[in-house]
């Protein structure tokens, strides 16, 4: 084995053992924030109440209950997904949609980790970072346009006459608003990873298609020039 040979070999095995560790970590990563996804879709804690509402409830993206009667402890719970018309706000309706485009796009990222071993690694790493840096764009649009729905009836007489567009009033921000938010963040650096270790498998296999036609160039020469010796050698004798 010619010493560029070898040390191609050493720079591929140390490269490999790092990209898959990396790799996999990057995967870990990802199941994770697919599970925070679909968290932050289903959980309807983006917003509730406080010490100064006159009723105890809470709001998510399309399912919501509020206090009724004599007692603050009871809570009446409405919406669904699959009845749009349930839904207390056109921003809710819009917040919803988004939310779910961004779960189903993580979790298709999931499904395309599957191409690993059919695929070329840095094309498959490539289509996962444009899934989650459209995923984080979904959930974007999602957060900004949830607070456009904070002046529906029924959250003005929750969080009381001052709240509305962007105004919560007396009601205050739940933690399924924080986690996405947070969310949007992961899916950014997830993104932002599988551009680089796509780029990085990328680099590495263009090196080593060089490496191995200059060693293929080396070889040659070195053949011709053995036979070239060979040839003197008889002509001389």
């Amino acid at each position: 084995m010619l010493p560029s040979q070898e040390a191609s070999k050493i720079y591929h095995d140390n490269y490999m053992r790092n990209s898959r560790a990396i790799g996999v970590l990057w995967a870990i990563f990802t199941i994770c924030f697919a599970i925070i996804n679909v968290v932050v879709f289903i959980q309807p804690y983006w917003i509730g109440d406080s010490m100064n509402t006159p009723h105890a409830g809470y709001f998510g993206l399309f399912h919501y209950c509020v206090g009724e009667g004599n007692s603050n402890r009871e809570l009446r719970c409405y919406g669904t997904f699959s009845d749009f018309s349930s839904i207390p706000s056109g921003a809710f309706k819009a917040a919803s949609f988004f939310v779910l485009m961004s779960m189903v796009l993580i979790l298709s990222c999931i499904a395309c980790m599957v191409l690993f071993f059919f695929c070329n690694t840095a094309t498959v790493y490539k289509t996962c970072a444009w899934m989650q840096l459209l995923c984080a764009v979904c959930l974007v649009l999602g957060c900004m346009i949830f607070p456009d729905g904070w002046d529906a009836e029924v959250i003005r007489d929750m969080c009381g006459e001052y709240s509305g567009k962007y105004t919560l009033g007396n009601c205050s921000v739940r933690w399924a608003y924080i986690l996405a938010i947070i969310g949007i963040l992961d899916a950014l650096i997830l993104s932002f990873l599988a551009f680089v270790l796509g780029n990085r498998q990328s680099d590495f296999l263009h090196e080593e298609v060089k490496a191995d036609n200059k060693d293929f160039a080396v070889s040659r020469i070195e053949i011709r020039d053995a036979k070239d010796l060979r040839f003197g050698v008889q002509r001389f004798h």
